[in-house]
């Protein structure tokens, strides 16, 4: 799987969950109202049920998602938790059965925070769909031929893939603003720390991250809800539980370089300018309001800079369950970065300085409420949306319709500040690299990937004129006399008369 579109279907689902929940609470459609409470069961194994039925449906959705993901790599070894996915149905003709026999599909996708596994076919065949995923997970496949055979797939899958200057820049912008910390490493891993992922690794993953009370499943479709237990505590009530759940605590990243980070990428003269900063978790109760901030800045940016063409920029921010990324991108020409950077640089700073105003409100909420109504009707979106709250810990979908429909002018000045007053930044230029320092150095900080820096001639001069140092001499270690302090002499006492 291409790990760059992976991660780029993550951050827009994460976009999109977060519109869902916070337009819901300003026009409520009526799926969203009949949808919103599935009924809610648990096995004794500790997997939680939501299962929504919906009589005369002839398909069934079943989506597992186990609450840990690429974030648990090993260090080193990214990518472990991605293969861990793949070897869940590594037999191509499963995938084939549920694409040409069932007429849906079998996917398995891994992200940060979470393997999210999808199966959708006929609701006829709802036991025969539990039963492959009992499979999977019960009698996961991790023999060493198998082991070997998903790691070589993955790597050649990264070798052939060619990668863009878009995929460069979100890599170093991450690994600038990240360093060692996991969201800094591909969930995919690359092709040198999948060489280092062996069975042993993967086993170790499944035991402790693949177990029933680590995973919640939902269940939308024409399958009632006694025949759809029924067959859950059937098949999957043997899936043995985990005495203990990892939990996800990291230690924070250091705070990143200021300094511009310019990539070269000989070629075309057009170059990509990146900008970010730390954002909120995904149960951050600013969630919501920074997800408006992200429509704002978007547009307040294209009015600094109008040569900005529709889809050649973005504004965005990837929330996780630790503090992710608000970050700012845009194609431009290798002569406007300079002025695109600095341009996002003022963006940044008009949100704390002048404030949204209520127009820019109504407009973000506008913008949020049409990407919504495309997408409602989709049964994928409203699993997710559920599938959030147990990941997250999140307050039930009521809750946070009210809590999203209350966000004020007030709430975005606040948050604004919080996250751009004297925060540091990460930035990311990749395009021609002469072209770039010549652009940039007179007016920003700069380092060039690849370029060792010189000294400076003040340093050199000092290091020149310096007086030279008197040799010291090496200290040896004697051995004494008396080796026992707490005897005054090594002579006998003498005898009593």
């Amino acid at each position: 799987m291409n790990t760059v579109n992976a991660l780029r279907r993550t951050a827009r689902n994460a976009f999109t969950v977060a519109l869902v929940c916070l337009v819901a609470g300003l026009h409520t459609p009526a799926a969203f109202a009949q949808t919103s409470e599935p009924h809610r069961d648990q096995l004794l194994n500790g997997l939680r049920i939501l299962l929504w039925s919906r009589p005369g449906d002839q398909n069934v959705l079943l989506k597992l998602r186990i609450h840990s993901g690429a974030a648990f790599d090993m260090a080193g070894k990214a990518g472990t938790m991605a293969l861990l996915g793949d070897a869940l149905f590594p037999d191509a003709a499963t995938h084939e059965y549920f694409t040409e026999e069932m007429g849906g599909r079998l996917n398995v996708e891994t992200n940060y925070d979470s393997i999210d596994i999808t199966l959708q076919g006929r609701a006829n065949e709802y036991d025969r769909i539990v039963d492959i995923l009992r499979g999977a997970l019960v009698t996961t496949q991790l023999t060493p031929q198998n082991v070997a055979k998903l790691r070589e797939a993955r790597i050649k899958a990264l070798s052939d893939t060619k990668h863009t200057a878009a995929d460069v820049a979100d890599w170093s912008l991450a690994a600038r603003l990240f360093g060692s910390f996991p969201y800094a490493h591909p969930v995919g891993g690359t092709a040198e720390s999948l060489g280092r992922v062996e069975r042993a690794d993967l086993m170790l993953a499944r035991d402790r991250f693949l177990n029933p009370n680590n995973a919640t499943l939902v269940i939308v479709g024409g399958v009632d809800q006694r025949r759809g237990m029924r067959a859950l505590r059937q098949l999957l009530g043997g899936w043995r539980k985990s005495e203990q759940i990892v939990p996800a605590t990291f230690r924070q990243p250091d705070l990143p370089d200021p300094r511009v980070l310019i990539v070269n990428s000989p070629g075309p003269q057009s170059a990509e300018v990146r900008l970010a900063t730390r954002g909120v978790a995904r149960s951050d109760r600013d969630y919501f309001a920074a997800t408006l901030l992200t429509v704002v800045a978007r547009d307040r940016w294209q009015k600094l800079v109008p040569d900005l063409n529709k889809g050649s920029f973005f504004v965005r921010q990837e929330a996780h369950f630790l503090p992710g990324v608000f970050v700012m991108g845009a194609s431009v020409d290798n002569a406007s970065a300079a002025k695109t950077l600095e341009a996002a640089r003022n963006v940044l700073q008009s949100l704390i300085s002048s404030p949204v105003l209520a127009n820019e409100l109504e407009m973000a909420k506008s913008g949020a409420l049409a990407v919504v109504n495309s997408r409602l009707s989709r049964t994928d979106t409203m699993a997710d949306v559920w599938l959030d709250i147990d990941t997250y810990s999140l307050a039930s979908v009521d809750e946070q319709m009210r809590a999203s429909n209350a966000i004020s002018l007030a709430d975005l000045q606040r948050v604004a500040i919080r996250l751009f007053r004297e925060v540091p930044t990460a930035s990311v230029v990749v395009g021609n690299g002469d072209q770039l320092k010549a652009e940039l150095a007179p007016t920003q900080k700069i380092e060039v990937m690849g370029e060792v820096a010189a000294p400076k001639a003040q340093e050199q001069t000092s290091t020149t004129n310096a007086a030279p140092q008197t040799r010291k001499r090496t200290p040896i270690l004697v051995t004494p006399k008396n080796p026992n302090p707490l005897i005054k002499s090594t002579k006998p006492p003498p005898k009593p008369d």
